[in-house]
């Protein structure tokens, strides 16, 4: 996401809309049940009449270029309406961005928590009370923090 700080501009995210409308179908052609599954609920399904026009407003073309094949959707000239896939499509996006994954996929990145404290405590092999942990009280000297944090008491 590009950063708008002190620039009149609209945060945006840029995103191949190609790539995630494939994941989505891929969910959705996921047995019930199954892992990363992406399902409706219920058992009646006219209740979601509508939401399947719209994820069924587009068709997959294979296109081959660049010595790679990917999918490119194309809107169904008899349905125009395809505001909900768009919509899910970019719901995945954010979860995404915000680190959720799929089980077969691994593990989501942490994001690192940056370290707080002068850069010359850290060289000299310091730490700040804040990155010691539950292991610090308030008021507590840093050797008696180090001591506690090396299991020395």
């Amino acid at each position: 996401m590009p950063n708008v700080a002190g620039k009149r501009a609209i945060r945006h995210v840029i995103f191949d809309s190609n790539f995630w409308k494939s994941f989505i179908h891929a969910r959705l052609a996921v047995p019930m049940g199954d892992k990363s599954c992406l399902s409706f609920y219920g058992r009646h399904p006219a209740l979601h009449q509508l939401i399947a026009e719209h994820l069924t407003a587009e068709y997959r073309v294979k296109t081959v270029g660049r010595g790679r094949t990917v999918d490119e959707w194309k809107l169904r000239p008899e349905r125009n309406d395809n505001h909900w896939l768009d919509c899910l499509v970019g719901c995945a996006v954010c979860g995404s961005m915000l680190g959720s994954t799929l089980p077969e996929f691994g593990t989501a990145v942490k994001k690192r928590v940056p370290m707080t404290g002068r850069l010359s405590d850290i060289q000299r092999g310091k730490r700040a009370v804040a990155d010691v942990g539950p292991a610090c009280e308030p008021g507590m000297k840093l050797s008696d923090i180090q001591r506690r944090r090396h299991g020395k008491n």
